[in-house]
């Protein structure tokens, strides 16, 4: 375990593994950095670090960790690695605000990626190439955009010398595609010193906008995520010969469960913060909202309709299954992978349905459970979220919303933390936002980290 911070004329790297420095770029150019005008470097330097995280601990952030550290000290920044495991490795730092009487404010980032398989891509997904005005990769959206925008942000404050109200600490952490368990759940288990006096944090997936007309864009705010239960189902069976009689199979009892499981809609449930996405979204399109039929609502919103939908009830996706190892054997065990998220407040129904689903002969074995978060939508910190989009954007209008998936406020929260999606981007109307994440051709426009950067600047100046 590493645990040291960083001299800025120091930081061990391998040479091979260390884009091209964008400062390096701008500087010979004779270019003044800013915020906006090093973002897309940033952003396209991260993305041609491989940091792909295929579950089981199989990952390596050090490289990429190494680079944000010696980014971070160039500015005069003291950051701090901390590796949970050989090459599992999180950056911690922490930027002074003007009024030590405040609290800080916690942004948090990941360095890893879901796998990319480049025949699927019209780019190579590590290339971190330009086309289209847009910026492609793996970790374009999720989440390397807003490790770039934090980033450059951070060091634009620090190398100009502008303090934001209140201290900022900042980590980019490990494994967050694998649950979190080498990064943010260990950092909080083991570092939580690093964060302890912060009650509030952002970090992906909010603040990007969905274009209504040209004079109102809603702009989503996360305030609430569903619960993770990922989960593998094994059922036993009688090994025998193929060719044989088998009313005990182990493989098509266990498809017969994963198919009824795979195939259940999940009852609506509307939430608080999807009750006022909802309103908010009926009010902006001039729709009634028919509460005995919100799915027709949804269906409506166009790219964003499948990550809204999947936020009104629980759902469980099968994703993987094993079984045997020769054609001609009856193995004697089959096994499964499932992926189910549950709404806030429904975990003990959600795990009762999926019980009842899968039948007695069915084991059950958590991968990953981790809670169901949800905030209100107030306070000072919205506020200031609210008024620097308007200030870029004079049609903004930020509304709440509920991700459907899961990120590392998971664990921070578990600090006492408030956690928001804030990751500011203007977005064409015709991108199809929500399915890039984990999808191939990953991207993010140009212009939409610039437009991030101006608003996070403003946010932090003022929160």
């Amino acid at each position: 375990m590493a645990n040291a911070s960083l001299d800025p004329t120091d930081v061990p790297a391998a040479a091979e593994d260390r884009p091209t420095a964008a400062a390096g770029r701008a500087a010979s150019a004779g270019a003044a950095l800013t915020a906006e005008s090093e973002v897309v470097d940033l952003c396209r330097d991260l993305l041609r670090f491989e940091s792909v995280n295929r579950g089981n601990g199989d990952g390596h952030e050090r490289p990429i960790a190494e680079f944000v550290a010696e980014k971070l000290a160039e500015v005069g920044l003291e950051p701090v690695l901390l590796e949970s495991a050989p090459g599992r490795t999180s950056v911690v730092t922490r930027l002074a605000g003007s009024d030590p009487s405040r609290s800080p404010l916690l942004i948090h980032g990941h360095l890893d990626v879901v796998p990319a398989d480049p025949t699927d891509w019209r780019v190579h997904p590590f290339a971190g190439e330009e086309l289209d005005g847009c910026l492609w990769g793996r970790g374009a959206i999720d989440m390397k955009d807003m490790d770039a925008m934090t980033l450059a942000v951070v060091r634009d404050m620090a190398r100009s010398g502008r303090r934001p109200p209140r201290d900022l600490v900042v980590a980019f952490v490990a494994d967050e595609e694998a649950g979190g368990t080498l990064g943010a759940r260990w950092l909080v288990d083991n570092h939580p010193d690093h964060f302890a006096d912060c009650t509030e944090a952002i970090s992906e997936v909010g603040g990007f906008s969905y274009t209504v007309s040209d004079d109102l864009r809603l702009y989503l705010i996360e305030t609430a995520e569903k619960g993770i239960a990922w989960m593998k189902l094994t059922v036993a069976g009688r090994a025998g010969h193929g060719s044989m009689l088998s009313e005990d199979n182990a493989v098509t009892k266990l498809c017969e469960a994963v198919a009824r499981l795979g195939r259940h809609q999940f009852p609506i449930v509307v939430t608080p913060t999807v009750r006022v996405f909802l309103d908010s979204i009926g009010e902006a399109l001039g729709i009634e909202l028919d509460a005995g039929d919100i799915e027709s609502t949804i269906a409506k919103l166009g790219p964003i309709a499948r990550m809204v939908g999947a936020t009104i009830r629980n759902t469980v996706n099968p994703t993987q299954l094993a079984a045997g190892h020769k054609v001609n054997v009856i193995p004697g065990e089959a096994t499964a992978y499932v992926d189910g998220r549950y709404l806030p407040g429904q975990e003990e129904e959600f795990l009762r349905q999926v019980d009842e689903l899968l039948g007695p002969e069915v084991r059950r074995e958590w991968v990953v459970n981790d809670q169901a978060l949800e905030t209100g939508f107030d306070g000072p910190l919205v506020e200031a979220m609210a008024s620097a989009l308007r200030a870029e954007d004079p049609a903004a209008r930020a509304v709440p919303y509920m991700l459907s998936g899961g990120t590392d406020a998971k664990s921070f929260s578990r600090l006492g933390i408030r956690c928001f999606g804030f990751s500011p981007l203007l977005l064409p109307p015709d991108l199809d936002f929500a399915g890039m994440f984990h999808g191939v051709d990953e991207r993010v426009p140009v212009d939409a980290l610039r437009f991030g950067v101006r608003v996070l600047d403003r946010f932090l100046a003022s929160s």
